[in-house]
């Protein structure tokens, strides 16, 4: 019983995803760099990037929510999708590199990091929701689980806390989930595995978003003591 309460602790509290920029391990490639150095040395934004993450992820909603009238044209849908996630994940990577890296920060690119994210996860979420196989329910409930996530670190941060990017559902998770989805879809024809897969969503979400809050606050504890 106390070791299973020491790993729960653990779980809940120990791990090392906080701070002020997601962790992602692609960062650090240098074909990534030099993409990141190209796009500033073009000249491109990091709020253009921002923008141009979300018109992915909108492409990619559309595409899984025009499953159900494609016919024999439903397996290309699904990979433009899961293609217009990978797309959006990119832009959602370069912007911060460009931004940071390339010494193009503002107060304004906090909301573009931001705000077009929320409508990102929304937009392949729903899509889903509506995609062969999915349920229309699921993806409004899977978009307003990925919102409440994202919204619990926001308000940490205003609190004074770090930012808490923690799992099991964190955005490279639900956008893998789905990514995974599109491709199996787009192979074997199912009426369960997309519903299926917003299930998972939303019950990791509903997890992590429960595990930042009680990170959050035991930070926001130890700063006040």
């Amino acid at each position: 019983m106390r070791d299973t309460a020491q790993s729960l602790f653990a779980f809940l509290f120990m791990s090392t995803i906080t701070g002020e920029r997601r962790p992602i391990a692609a960062r650090h490639w240098n074909i990534s760099k030099m993409a990141a150095q190209r796009l500033a040395q073009f000249g491109i934004s990091p709020n253009a990037i921002s923008v141009s993450g979300l018109l992915f992820a909108l492409a990619a909603g559309a595409a899984f929510a025009t499953t159900p009238f494609a016919g024999r044209w439903t397996p290309v849908l699904w990979i433009v999708g899961a293609v217009g996630i990978g797309l959006r994940l990119l832009c959602n990577m370069l912007d911060g590199m460009v931004a940071v890296e390339g010494g193009k920060v503002t107060k304004l690119g906090e909301l573009f990091n931001e705000i077009p994210d929320r409508f990102a996860d929304a937009a392949i979420l729903i899509g889903l929701g509506y995609s062969v196989g999915g349920h229309f329910v699921l993806g409004f409930i899977a978009a307003i689980a990925a919102v409440l996530t994202a919204y619990i670190r926001a308000v940490g941060k205003v609190a004074g806390a770090r930012q808490e990017f923690c799992g099991p559902m964190a955005k490279q998770q639900r956008m893998a989930v789905a990514i995974v989805v599109a491709l199996v879809s787009s192979i074997v024809a199912t009426n369960w595995l997309p519903a299926a897969g917003l299930a998972v969503i939303i019950g990791g979400s509903l997890i992590t978003a429960i595990r930042r809050l009680l990170r959050i606050a035991v930070q926001l504890r130890m700063e006040a003591s």
